[in-house]
C-alpha cells in the first residue's frame, strides 16, 4: 500500500474535519497516512498520493498566507502522483475548486478522485465522500 499525505489548511475547524475523514478512508483502504497542516510539510517526496485540502477564502480563492506559498513549493513534485482536492465554502458555488482544478491541469497534475466540496461544516455526506476520496487514492 502507498503512502498518502494529507495537507490541509483550516481557519474554522470545517476543513480540518475534512482532512480527518480523508485520512480515515485512507488508512482503513491500508494507507500509511500522515495528516499534515501547511507548517509541517518539507516536500511530498516520499508520498505516492497527496491529498490537499484548502477553504474558499475572499472572492473564491485558495488561502493565500500559508496554503498558496506551501503549494507553490510543492507543485513540481505533483505530477505522476496520486492527487485529490477537498474544501469548504461558506457562500457562492465552491467556484475557487474549479479554479483549484483548471490549475492543477496546467500545471500536468491529474486529479486521482473527483474533489470534494462542503458548504460550511461537512454533512454526513461530505464525510463520506470524503473518506472515499482517501480511499481512492490510498
Amino acid at each position: 500500500m502507498g503512502k498518502v499525505a494529507v495537507i490541509y489548511w483550516s481557519g474554522t475547524g470545517n476543513t480540518e474535519a475534512m482532512a480527518n475523514a480523508v485520512a480515515e478512508g485512507a488508512k482503513a483502504a491500508g494507507a500509511e497516512v500522515d495528516l499534515l497542516t501547511c507548517a509541517d510539510v518539507k516536500g511530498v517526496d516520499g508520498y505516492d498520493a497527496v491529498a490537499l485540502g484548502c477553504p474558499a477564502m475572499g472572492s473564491e480563492e485558495l488561502e493565500d498566507g500559508e496554503f498558496q506559498p506551501m503549494l507553490e513549493t510543492i507543485e513540481p513534485a505533483l505530477p505522476g502522483k496520486k492527487v485529490a482536492l477537498f474544501g469548504s465554502y461558506d457562500w457562492g458555488t465552491g467556484e475557487w475548486l474549479e479554479s483549484w482544478e483548471a490549475r492543477c491541469a496546467e500545471k500536468g497534475i491529474a486529479l486521482a478522485a473527483d474533489s470534494v466540496k462542503a458548504n460550511n461544516a461537512p454533512d454526513d455526506a461530505a464525510l463520506a465522500a470524503c473518506k472515499a476520496l482517501g480511499a481512492a487514492i490510498a
